[in-house]
């Protein structure tokens, strides 16, 4: 099963990361950063901008991405709609559910709204990344 991950097209892996990443960069401060801010209860802060904000989503978009891409090989996931159909389970199943349940906890003030804004990006991003992986199989 590992001899996958020599079956995949790189380049396609590459394009995908760099969407999702910037998908995720502008989700959180251009498209929804006042919510965003809402649901960390810091609404009237500016929220600092550290390395570890900007290489660590980086680094788990990059894992998302690689994993996705090895599924999508593996289970031979070959049109967009199956693509699609993939983005969902994965989505759904796993991003979000596990976004919705690490914002419930004591330090996010709105874990519902914070889980619905974050996990609604990884929802959209790992849709991109399906169908671009699939596009560029």
């Amino acid at each position: 099963m590992l001899s996958q991950l020599a079956n995949l097209n790189w380049i396609s892996v590459l394009v995908a990361f760099v969407v999702y990443f910037l998908l995720g960069a502008l989700w959180f401060t251009q498209f929804f950063s006042k919510p965003y801010k809402i649901s960390l209860g810091r609404e009237n802060e500016t929220l600092e901008n550290k390395p570890i904000f900007i290489v660590g989503p980086a680094i788990c978009s990059l894992v998302i991405t690689v994993a996705s891409a090895f599924l999508i090989y593996a289970l031979n996931i070959s049109s967009v709609g199956d693509a699609l159909m993939f983005s969902l389970l994965v989505g759904i199943g796993y991003l979000f559910a596990n976004t919705v349940n690490i914002a419930i906890n004591p330090n996010i003030p709105r874990p519902i709204l914070y889980g619905i804004i974050s996990g609604a990006y990884h929802l959209t991003g790992i849709s991109i990344v399906s169908i671009v992986l699939v596009v560029m199989k």
